[in-house]
């Protein structure tokens, strides 16, 4: 493993597409000591009313919220959270091992998003980019920030 923190992805819904599977696979594969949770995705009707998506949703937070270890540095990945670059982010993971917190947890909603609760439970509200991305991809992306992080903070050249 290159980070000092064991790495805990959740993520709501299942990744099946074979390339973004291969290209987390990779970086997981790189990270070492990494787990991957999938939480099952309430299912809703085409065109959900608001009242079904916040349904929905706080189904999703208990699961969610049951599955985060303890002392864990809690990141959900939301759209009003804090953007940062890659060595911003990657102080943010060695101030969290530094504080005694054994792992982080970063939480990845479905394309409705997260809870309030889940947000509720942050350390940190991270935001990957103001553009709009495939929902599936935010698990590579994030596999690969993750990386770049540990690697800038091992001191590789990876990042330059």
């Amino acid at each position: 493993m290159i980070c000092m923190l064991s790495v805990y992805v959740i993520a709501v819904g299942q990744l099946r597409e074979k390339y973004f599977r291969a290209a987390a696979d990779e970086y997981k594969k790189r990270l070492g000591n990494v787990t991957e949770i999938e939480i099952k995705e309430e299912k809703l009707p085409a065109d959900p009313s608001q009242a079904q998506i916040i349904s929905a949703l706080d189904k999703e937070s208990s699961r969610i919220l049951e599955a985060i270890p303890k002392r864990s540095f809690v990141i959900p990945m939301c759209i009003e959270g804090k953007q940062m670059s890659s060595e911003e982010f990657s102080g943010v993971l060695d101030r969290a091992a530094l504080a005694g917190k054994s792992s982080v947890t970063f939480i990845i909603g479905s394309s409705h998003g997260l809870s309030e609760k889940v947000k509720a439970a942050a350390d940190l509200k991270l935001s990957m980019s103001k553009m709009t991305f495939p929902h599936k991809l935010a698990r590579v992306m994030l596999f690969e920030a993750v990386y770049r992080a540990c690697e800038i903070s091992s001191g590789s050249k990876y990042h330059k």
